[in-house]
Formats: C-alpha cells, sequence, structure tokens
C-alpha cells in the first residue's frame, strides 16, 4: 500500500493493548431449525463500527474470502452508533451473531448473560497479548477475542508545517510547545490543531498531567490534575488554536485533518487507512504525544469480537473470529486501516512494515486504557455530552460530576 507517512520522531515500545469506540446495527437471527445449530450451518449476521470506507472494505473482503472457504453464508453490516444500535439488537432478542465489542459494554452484557465467553476455547487463545486479554476477563472467564488495538498519537500536515517554517526540530514535547506550534499552525482556513470532543480524545491531557478517571482501582475524576488538563485544552480553544472536530463541521478529527480544516490532529493508528482510502493526497507525520506536566500519557484503545450467547451459530462464529485474528489477516488489515494486530506472532512483521508508525508503539508503553467496568460506558458518555461545551464550561463542576458518576460504579 502507498504510505503519504514519514515518522518524525518515535522509540520502540513493546505491543500492550488497544483500538477504536466503534459502531455497528443490528441484524436478526433466522429461526434455529433454518439456521442451523450452535455446531454453524446457519447464515451469520455481523455487526461492525468502521473508521472508514477502508475498514469496511477490508472486514467485507475477509469475511468474503472466509465464506468462501466455509461455505456459510455471512452478512456485514455497519452502523452508525455501536451501543445504541447493539443494545437495541438485543432488547428486541435480535443481535447479530458476531459484533464489535468495547471494554467497557463488557460486563453489563456478561452480567445479563447476552455474551458467550468463548475466549479460552480459540485455538490461538496464547497468541493474544496478555493485556488484551485481561481488557476482556470477567471472574476468570476469558469472554472473546481482541480484534486489534490503538493508541493515541500526534497526526501532523507535513505541507502545513512546512508552509509554517517549521522543521522536525519544531516537533512538540511538552504542552508549551505544543500550545506554540499550534499557535504558528493556525491561519486562514484552518486551525492549529483538531480532535474530538470526547473523554476519548482529551483524556490524553489528563494523562499528560498525571491523572486519569481511574487510578489503582480508585475514581479520581476530579483530581488536580485532571482539572489542569482540561484548563490548558480550554485555554487553547479560547486562543483559537485548538478547535474540537464538530465546530470544523467534521465528523472527527481524521475528517477535520484530512479535508484541511486542521493542521494537526490527535488520533489512533486507524486513521492511516482513513487517510489513504478518503484523503490520499495528504502527506503527514506521525509524532508521540508531547509530554504534560505529569509526563508522557495516552490512552489506548480495543474492541473484541463479541459473539451473542443466544445465536445458533456460535461455532461457526468462533471459526470465523479465529481466521480474522490469525497472523496473515490482522497485517491485512493494518494495512488496509491502520490497527496493531494483537496477536504477537505478527510484532515483527507489523514493526518491520510500519516504521513510520513507531510513535504509536512507543505510546503503548505509557498509554493509559479508559475505564471498563460495568456502568463506566454511560459515566464517559455524560462526560462527552459536557465536554462538547468545555469551551465555556467549567472544568471542575464537569470533572466533579464525572467523579461522582464515576463513584457509584467503582467498587
Amino acid at each position: 500500500m502507498a504510505r503519504h507517512t514519514r515518522a518524525l520522531i518515535g522509540t520502540g515500545a513493546l505491543l500492550t493493548a488497544s483500538a477504536l469506540a466503534l459502531t455497528a446495527c443490528g441484524s436478526g437471527f433466522s429461526d434455529p431449525a433454518e439456521s442451523g445449530s450452535a455446531a454453524g450451518g446457519g447464515s451469520l449476521s455481523i455487526l461492525i463500527g468502521s473508521s472508514g470506507d477502508a475498514e469496511t472494505a477490508a472486514v467485507q473482503s475477509a469475511v468474503d474470502a472466509w465464506s468462501a472457504e466455509s461455505g456459510i453464508d455471512a452478512s456485514v453490516q455497519t452502523a452508525n452508533d455501536l451501543p445504541q444500535q447493539l443494545s437495541q439488537g438485543f432488547a428486541a432478542g435480535s443481535p447479530p451473531d458476531l459484533f464489535y465489542l468495547a471494554p467497557e459494554a463488557l460486563a453489563g452484557y456478561a452480567a445479563n448473560g447476552s455474551i458467550a465467553a468463548y475466549g479460552d476455547d480459540l485455538a490461538n487463545k496464547d497468541d493474544f497479548y496478555p493485556s488484551l486479554v485481561e481488557n476482556f476477563t470477567l471472574d476468570g472467564q476469558f469472554f472473546c477475542a481482541p480484534k486489534d488495538f490503538s493508541t493515541l498519537a500526534l497526526i501532523i500536515n507535513s505541507d502545513m508545517w512546512a508552509a509554517a517554517g517549521l522543521t522536525a526540530a519544531d516537533v512538540p514535547t511538552n504542552w508549551d510547545e505544543l500550545a506554540s506550534v499550534a499557535q504558528r499552525l493556525t491561519a486562514d482556513g484552518h486551525v492549529g490543531l483538531a480532535f474530538g470532543a470526547e473523554y476519548q480524545r482529551v483524556g490524553a491531557f489528563m494523562a499528560q498531567a498525571g491523572g486519569g478517571m481511574v487510578v489503582d482501582g480508585q475514581a479520581v475524576a476530579n483530581s488536580s490534575e485532571n482539572v489542569e488538563a482540561l484548563t490548558y485544552v480550554k485555554d487553547q480553544l479560547n486562543a483559537g488554536s485548538f478547535a474540537f472536530a464538530t465546530d470544523l463541521g467534521a465528523g472527527w478529527g481524521g475528517e477535520a485533518f484530512g479535508t484541511g480544516a486542521a493542521a494537526m490532529t490527535i488520533e489512533g493508528n486507524w486513521i492511516t487507512g482513513a487517510l489513504t482510502n478518503d484523503y490520499p493526497d495528504v502527506n503527514y507525520t506521525v509524532a508521540e504525544l508531547p509530554e504534560g506536566p505529569g509526563g508522557k500519557g495516552t490512552l489506548q484503545f480495543t474492541n473484541c469480537w463479541g459473539i451473542a450467547a443466544d445465536s445458533p451459530n456460535q461455532d461457526s462464529a468462533r471459526d470465523l473470529v479465529e481466521y480474522l485474528t490469525g497472523t496473515d489477516q490482522q497485517l491485512a488489515f493494518s494495512e488496509a486501516f491502520g490497527p496493531m494486530p494483537s496477536i504477537q506472532s505478527a510484532a515483527d512483521a507489523w514493526t518491520q512494515a510500519n516504521p513510520e508508525l513507531e510513535a504509536f508503539l512507543a505510546g503503548a508503553e505509557y498509554a493509559q486504557f479508559p475505564p471498563n467496568m460495568a456502568g463506566a460506558a454511560d459515566v464517559v458518555k455524560d462526560f462527552n455530552a459536557q465536554l462538547e461545551s468545555l469551551k465555556t464550561g467549567d472544568p471542575q463542576a464537569m470533572l466533579d460530576t464525572a467523579q461522582s458518576n464515576l463513584e457509584a460504579i467503582v467498587e
């Protein structure tokens, strides 16, 4: 695949964990008598979320290849709101057989018996990174296979960078430098830095300040470190050098960056596929996120392949999961849309194929996981709604609300 990236900086790192908060839509099961038993044979319904056309096409191609080999029909659907539409599918008694599932949603679905705990039955279970397995393990049960992972890094438009008179020596390593280069990059028609108005992006600043949502099992959302982080972001928003993607008319940071509305963005490695597919003329570089008062910090994400407990096609679904999480297929996904493979056997090949994305691997050494206990998804959703008004809002009040909500679910 032709790439338009060149790493400005980056150091080697151990692969550990992450990937995207995604979306999806539901489809119903056919009657078990028609679909076959749990041993398979019925048509599989697959529900995914997507970072863009590149991911959608890659998953569809992989599923088509598996179907051709197995002789089992499988339909892939892409949704606009995974949590909502997946929940609706379960509520209606018609969830998909196989679907993307975020760590923060696992506990709730596991508690009500909606999903199958199949991880320990996978032939490749020992190949997954232990930290990823831990993310999807509850009460000693490995529920579902991590499909890939990603961290957040700083994505820089190389042409805008050069036009502003900046060089590799100017890559920001701390908050002051980030504010400075963002100001220099802000010009008519584009802002210096844009990202999503959500904890899944703003949370990186919280980590850099030495904060986080949950630390050592304790809710710490309203810590002084987090207040400092949100105040920093608020100040830059009001200075006009930072902007939320939605305020630029973009659905996410990658779109703001790809359309030229922003010279930099904070995104995960899934952005590489979206840029290659949708904005192939954009030249960009990838750097580690700058340090904050608390040191280096970023967030890492992962989703698993969930299987509905009531699916009549569980064995077929597990077979497809093993295919999709195999070394060759995960490397193909990485080339298509950028995530890092969730299996250790693919690490060397991925590193050799993607030296320009080394900053994402570097971030894996110090990245935080978003909270993933039961109820965390609702807490984050509420926090995200508040962050949309951060430019004029009160960081302390926002974080106090998040703290109260977290305390209610953290044991």
